[in-house]
């Protein structure tokens, strides 16, 4: 009844047409202003801006030449192991002594290196072809370090020159140091095979690691250097860790990819 009434009583009164209207409170219009102001800048960076993305992959610490499999050129029995893991050769130097019928044959180093696996003991049976040891091609101690990522073989097109790259290096905690800083050097657009992944690593079981989601492109990395740091290289942290790298150390690598802008892919 209450309700009848009010209404009964503005019907009968006259049209307040004098009065202002309010087409929007004070509180609408803060709204609306930064409404607008969002959807500006969106549609400015839209055109003008650039979204970074970064690809990642496993990789390993190697010299620039990568290493080679020394493999027996006869069948017989080890007689002695001339040299050591670790040791620094020339080309053409002793490694193993190998009996035969024939009488001894020593197995020489091919290239100058660094032996950074023997597989091979003495009294050991080796068939001709037979991996008998592992040799880093390097010539001098003071030769850079780089990086190899075997990335995939779909994103490697999107790899620009020289596209910065960090890289967690297993055998550096991360947290206390940091990641190690490079850059892109060259990119192999051929897939790598097991094989030749284990040809120029020298290792058959990182062939096989580095495939196992499929055939990657390696992508060769140099290592920023650093003359403050110990390490003689730089990472994200002041120093870096209180040590130097070595080669065939395990890392993952993060490569920054072409810059793509947003309206490529927030238009249909």
């Amino acid at each position: 009844m209450q309700f009848r009434q009010q209404a009964l009583a503005k019907l009968q009164s006259p049209e307040e047409l004098d009065l202002p209207v309010r087409l929007a409170r004070p509180q609408g219009w803060l709204a609306l202003g930064v409404t607008v102001v969002v959807m500006a800048a969106a549609s400015v960076w839209a055109v003008t801006g650039s979204v970074a993305s970064t690809v990642g992959a496993q990789a390993v610490l190697t010299h620039g030449q990568g290493s080679y499999l020394l493999q027996s050129p006869v069948a017989g029995q080890v007689t002695a192991v001339l040299a050591e893991q670790g040791e620094r050769l020339p080309a053409g130097a002793p490694v193993l002594k190998v009996r035969t019928g024939q009488g001894e044959t020593v197995v020489r180093t091919v290239a100058a290196g660094r032996i950074t696996a023997l597989a091979a003991t003495i009294g050991q049976i080796v068939q001709t072809g037979a991996n008998v040891a592992s040799v880093e091609k390097v010539a001098h101690a003071s030769d850079p370090l780089y990086a190899t990522v075997y990335v995939p073989a779909e994103s490697a097109a999107a790899i620009p020159a020289h596209a910065p790259v960090d890289l967690t290096v297993s055998s550096v905690p991360a947290q206390r140091y940091g990641v190690l800083r490079g850059h892109v050097k060259t990119v192999d657009r051929a897939a790598q095979s097991p094989q030749s992944i284990a040809a120029f690593l020298g290792d058959s079981q990182l062939g096989e690691q580095f495939t196992r989601k499929g055939r990657p492109v390696a992508v060769l990395v140099a290592l920023d250097r650093s003359a403050s740091a110990k390490s003689g290289y730089r990472w994200s942290s002041a120093e870096g860790p209180p040590y130097r790298l070595d080669s065939m150390t395990l890392a993952s690598g993060s490569i920054k990819l072409a810059d793509q802008r947003p309206v490529d892919w927030l238009l249909p």
